[in-house]
Parts: C-alpha cells; structure tokens; sequence
C-alpha cells in the first residue's frame, strides 16, 4: 500500500510539474506575441540586425543578408548624397530647389509641391527626415542629379563604394519598384556611414517636427523623446516591404546601429525595436570610436545634365586586369502588390549572435568573390561623376537590355593615374553578357563581358 501510495504521489508531483511547465510555456508565448516578438517562420518579411557602432561588431542578426524592399529607408542615400554635396559647398542649405510636374505628382506621402515653386534645401532636408516627404525627394534627386534615373545611379554607386554589395537604387524615394532591393546588414552600414561622415548634418534626422506652408509635420519614428538615446534614423513603409525602421541609440558611453524590416505593423515594428535596444545596447563597446566605414573619394562633384560626357570619354579598347567586384542576385517582385503581403505574424525574438562584421571593402573598389558572374564594361573614365553619369545614360539608351543588370564603378591605376571603369554586373552567364554587349553595339554603345 505504501508503495502506492508513493508512486501515487509522484505521479502528482510530475503532472504538476508538467502542468506548471505547459503554463509557463503558454504565458511566455503570450508575452511574445503581445510584444509582437514570435517565431521568425511566422514572418518571411522580417529581417533584422543591431551592429556596435564603436567596433563593427554584429551583436545580433536575422535574415540580415536577405533581399528586401527598403521603401522610405532609401531616403537615407537621398540624404547621403545630399550632405555630401553641401560639404563640399557644391550647394548650401539656401539653394533653391525647382519643383517639376514629375516630383510635384509623387504620391503621398509629400508637402503637397507644385509644379514651377522651388523650396530651400534645407526645406527639402526637413520634409524627408519629418514627413518622409516623396515629392521632395525627387525635386532633390532632379537637382543633384539633372535626373531621377541619373540620381539612382548615383546612389547605386555610392552604395557601392560604401559597401553595401546587395543594394540597388531605382529612385530617390522608395515607392515600390520591383528591382529595388537592400538588406539589413546593408542598412545598418548606411546608418553608420550617416553619422561617421556627415556629423555636421547628422542632427536632421532627430528634427521632431517640422513646419512648412503653415502646417506642422510630426517626424514619423515613433522612438525619438521616447526612447533613452534614440536620435534617428529612418522609417518606412510599402504593402509590399512591411513596416521597416533604422534606429541609431547612443547611451551611457554605448553606441549601436539597428534596423528592423519588415513589420506586420508600426507598432510591433516599434516594440521589436526597443526589444532589440533593451537587449542588445547594454553589450555594445564602451571603448572610443573608430572609423567602420571609409569615406569615398571624390563623389558626385558636379551631378547635373551639364556633366554628360561627350567626345572625351575615352571607351575601352583594351581588358585591363580583372578584380573582384559584387554580383547582385535579382529577385522578381510579385505580379500584384497585394499579392505580395503575407500573412505576417510580428517579428521574429532576437537571436544572440556575436560576430565580427566582415571587413569594410575600400571606399573606392566593389568587392565580390571572383567568379561569381558576368559583367560589361563600357567605358573608363578619369572621374568616377563621369562614370556614374555615363552609366545612367547608357542605361537609359538601353533599358531593356540592361534591366537586370547593376551599374558600378570601380578603380583602377595606370601611369600614375587613377580611372574608373563604368560597368553594368548581374549576368548570370558568358552567354548572356555577350548578347547584351552584342545589343548594345548594335545601339553604338562600346563595350566588352568580362567574368568577376
């Protein structure tokens, strides 16, 4: 009797502990998911990382290397391109911005531009960083760049030289373009490389509100004054994207750069980052700052129509040395928009992982393993302005020829003398790079496929 007694009791023992575990289990899940953290197969949109802004160091990452539509992220480069022309004086926070029927027919959200006005850049700044503003971001882009294809593939350059190797710039303000593409590791580098290069002009993005034609627009990101350390950087959203944040937090000596992407909401965006913030800014380095990212020389010194290369640009009659220089793995967009909303659950639990980011490729050279596909070369030029505004145009005598392709440029000396070369990367085969180069001689366009 006593012995049944006993495995009587033991059996009640394991069942309350199985009861108490299945509870606990339950209340734990239901925390997740009131705080829109749940597991990352729930949500294919998510993607997500939080880099030490003093070492490069990645304190934690999800499908951080995986394409994703950056929506109003891409006003990040904008605004890159933007300060680096005010730093180098080639425009000042007063220079009038002409507003064509293009920019002012940009949906919303904008400041309601008309066509014919002109606004200050420093107006135009303010619009992007508050209101997000998609009409100031194509006046910009036409100013700084003659036009908003051109200004694209200015910032897919610099986005080269940056190294963000798997992003690809269509326009200026992120509305939904099927080949324009980024990752969260991507992102994270943009951020870092906005306050490492452009402290002076770094202060935009914590602008609370912003007044312009007498109405008062709130900035969009929800942490600044809310969050202890939050100062920027960027919101965004598209149906197809999901609701994507960058965040960058200095505290108590600790400075990170994280981006979530992805997010069935702003608000379960929003509590995924403090998540990520709470979790991850208490491991960061307390050491002094380094420099992550170097800063590109040159840069888009006179990006107007006026810069079209004409006699003088030399075509490339011989194959110099082939180095190494990133491939970009296009994905197609759905048909429809719509279609390509899932049913999103909220964000994924942050994954510790502890790892050094890889080295920051040179300022002024693509870098890729070699091998890893075809590209064109179509011209070698003494100015990288040149060459980036040369590919627009070549690009823009070929559209469909080039449509998958990714404009680059990377340098190379020779006799003392550096170059860039202008080349459109992305092939998948000998084949196709030779056809394409085929097209474009038939258009009087020179060129040459080269492997990576």
């Amino acid at each position: 009797m006593g012995a049944v007694v006993r495995h009587g009791l033991v059996a009640t023992a394991n069942l309350e502990r199985f009861s108490i575990k299945i509870l606990t289990t339950l209340f734990l899940c239901g925390l997740m998911m009131a705080s829109g953290i749940a597991p990352s197969s729930a949500n294919s949109k998510y993607a997500g990382l939080v880099m030490d802004a003093k070492t490069g160091e990645v304190l934690y990452e999800s499908s951080a290397d995986d394409l994703r539509y950056p929506a109003s992220l891409t006003k990040m480069m904008t605004l890159y391109l933007t300060f680096e022309a005010l730093k180098a004086g080639r425009i000042s926070t007063n220079s009038r911005v002409p507003v064509s029927r293009n920019a002012a027919a940009e949906p919303p959200t904008n400041l309601a531009l008309k066509p014919g006005q002109t606004l200050t850049v420093e107006e135009a700044i303010r619009g992007l960083v508050t209101r997000s503003a998609n009409d100031a971001a194509t006046a910009l882009a036409e100013f700084l760049g003659g036009s908003e294809s051109r200004f694209a593939s200015m910032m897919t350059g610099k986005a080269r030289q940056l190294g963000m190797s798997r992003t690809t710039f269509k326009n200026a303000h992120g509305l939904p373009n099927s080949a324009q593409k980024t990752t969260a590791r991507d992102m994270a580098r943009l951020g870092i490389a906005l306050r490492e290069h452009f402290p002076q002009y770094y202060d935009y993005f914590s602008t609370r509100s912003f007044t312009y034609n007498k109405r008062r627009y709130g900035n969009h990101n929800n942490l600044l004054g809310r969050v202890k350390g939050v100062d920027g950087i960027k919101t965004g959203y598209t149906r197809a994207s999901g609701f994507n944040l960058v965040s960058s937090v200095q505290a108590n000596g600790r400075s990170i750069v994280a981006v979530v992407m992805g997010g069935r909401t702003a608000r379960t965006r929003d509590a995924q980052m403090v998540e990520l913030i709470n979790r991850y800014l208490p491991k960061a380095s307390t050491g002094r700052d380094r420099m992550l990212i170097a800063r590109a020389p040159g840069g888009a010194r006179t990006a107007f129509a006026s810069m079209v290369p004409g006699s003088r640009v030399p075509v490339p009659t011989d194959r110099p040395e082939i180095e190494t220089l990133t491939a970009y793995a296009s994905e197609e967009e759905p048909r429809s928009v719509a279609a390509a909303v899932a049913a999103a659950a909220p964000a994924p639990r942050p994954k510790e992982v502890v790892a050094r980011v890889d080295p920051m490729p040179t300022a002024s050279t693509a870098s890729a393993s070699k091998g890893s596909g075809w590209s064109i070369q179509v011209a070698s030029l003494g100015s990288e302005d040149e060459a980036i505004v040369f590919l627009a145009e070549t690009e823009k005598k070929a559209p469909q020829v080039l449509a998958s392709a990714v404009p680059i440029t990377e340098t190379f000396d020779k006799g003392g003398t550096r170059y860039y070369r202008a080349r459109f990367v992305g092939f998948a085969s000998k084949s196709a790079a030779w056809g394409a180069c085929a097209s474009l001689k038939k258009k009087n366009i020179a060129c040459y496929a080269t492997q990576q």
